[in-house]
């Protein structure tokens, strides 16, 4: 494989596997089926890339209409917090493995479907202290994992202590939620006051994390462990837009910006983190803050990410996580060649939003084609999320993310600006 166009084409076929990754005709010599936890949006294209790989996709969700249940080989819909529920799906099925993609909340359930199936998973505690905000919080402190000072908090009073532990300018988040949801900005006690009850409506258990605001880059990485060793896969920039929606990214730059000893501390504290919470086998997806004083983790994630993070290997290198993710599922030994880098591509990822986006604000009236936009230079992949009679707002949550483009360029700052000018391409109307 040369580039990255090569890459839907290409299968890897490598002798001594249990099972063999078929495409285009091949025979499946032994097929693997797979619980696949969620199948919203988001987990779409990793169903169908399983499928690809040869595997057999069970998929649950507990929205009947779940648009991966198309692609997935059984749809179930069910309640994915409901543990005994999933557990009984995976014996009915004689599943081989357990897996998810995109979904916090998902992950400590899949650990506990791993668990009572008998499975190949990341096992309960390293689930919870990937998914609970205090919990990953206290064993990184316990690791001297550098990261912003926090405190826990369950009611208005406790904030308040929490704030003077923290200072001002803080981050108000839920403990245990996810894309952007509940999370706030706070200068002041009027601040706290404000959006205190918002943030523990975000979280199930109702509770609540206080962190110390840093200015920075931020930096996303993707990380795979194997037994004894973490391998970080690439470091890319994650900006951000100012303002209430401040915790979500609005485009994804690769290669990261970053270069020399500040890359190489951002790759240590990365990996750290990791084995701090510890990862053993498993992709995890650790988030960076990079200032003036020092680097720290804003948090980690134990999945491949949502946001077409899975896209910045692909593109960028050839890496293909969704299989890494599957054969760690299956038990199987992840080999060295699929975490090589096949080519070094720069690439950009700029999400439709609204302002500092293109798209306008307002209730949409019409959507037009992503033809001109996949016809401009370096454009590889788009997608539009609009659907007429929806209102578009300023950006708040991931969730006001509509759509992508992915540009490639000789230049991460080249492919940006490609991105950037497919994105203004298009046509959205609104009343």
């Amino acid at each position: 494989m040369e580039s990255p166009a090569d890459f839907p084409r290409f299968c890897l076929f490598t002798p001594g596997y249990r099972w063999l990754i078929v495409r285009y005709g091949f025979s499946i010599a032994a097929v693997k089926s797979v619980l696949f936890v969620g199948a919203g949006r988001h987990q779409r294209s990793a169903i169908r890339r399983l499928r690809e790989l040869g595997a057999r996709v069970v998929a649950v969700d507990r929205n009947p209409e779940a648009q991966g249940f198309a692609d997935a080989d059984v749809g179930v819909p069910v309640d994915f917090q409901d543990v005994e529920a999933l557990a009984d799906v995976g014996r009915l099925h004689g599943v081989d493995g357990v897996l998810t993609v995109a979904s916090d909340r998902a992950v400590p359930i899949v650990a506990a479907v791993a668990e009572r199936l008998g499975l190949p998973g990341i096992g309960s505690q390293t689930a919870h202290a990937m998914a609970h905000k205090v919990a990953m919080r206290r064993r990184l402190a316990e690791h001297g994992v550098p990261q912003p000072q926090f405190a826990a908090a369950k009611t208005l009073a406790e904030a308040r202590a929490a704030v003077r532990t923290t200072g001002y300018p803080a981050v108000l988040k839920p403990v245990d939620s996810a894309g952007q949801r509940g999370v706030f900005r706070i200068r002041s006690e009027g601040d706290l006051d404000t959006h205190f009850h918002a943030t523990l409506a975000a979280s199930p258990t109702q509770e609540a994390i206080v962190e110390t605001y840093h200015d920075g880059l931020e930096v996303n990485t993707l990380v795979v462990a194997r037994g004894a060793e973490t391998r970080l896969v690439t470091a890319s920039d994650r900006l951000r837009p100012d303002g209430i929606g401040f915790g979500v990214a609005v485009a994804h730059l690769f290669p990261s910006t970053l270069i020399g000893d500040v890359l190489a501390e951002v790759e240590r504290v990365a990996i750290e983190a990791v084995d701090a919470l510890g990862l053993r086998d498993g992709i995890a997806y650790p988030q960076l803050l990079v200032s003036v004083s020092a680097v720290r983790i804003v948090e980690v994630a134990a999945r491949i990410p949502g946001g077409q993070m899975v896209e910045v290997p692909r593109y960028g290198l050839g890496l293909d996580l969704v299989h890494v993710a599957l054969l760690q599922a299956l038990g199987e030994k992840v080999p060295d060649e699929l975490l090589l880098p096949r080519f070094h591509q720069p690439l950009a990822i700029r999400f439709f939003t609204a302002e500092p986006g293109p798209l306008p604000i307002g209730k949409v009236r019409t959507v037009g084609t992503l033809d001109t936009m996949l016809a401009s230079p370096g454009v590889v992949q788009a997608e539009t999320y609009l659907a007429v009679g929806e209102t578009i707002r300023p950006v708040q949550v991931d969730g006001d993310r509509r759509g992508y483009v992915i540009a490639l360029a000789d230049t991460n700052v080249e492919a940006l600006a490609r991105a950037e000018a497919a994105a203004r391409l298009l046509d959205v109307e609104v009343v």
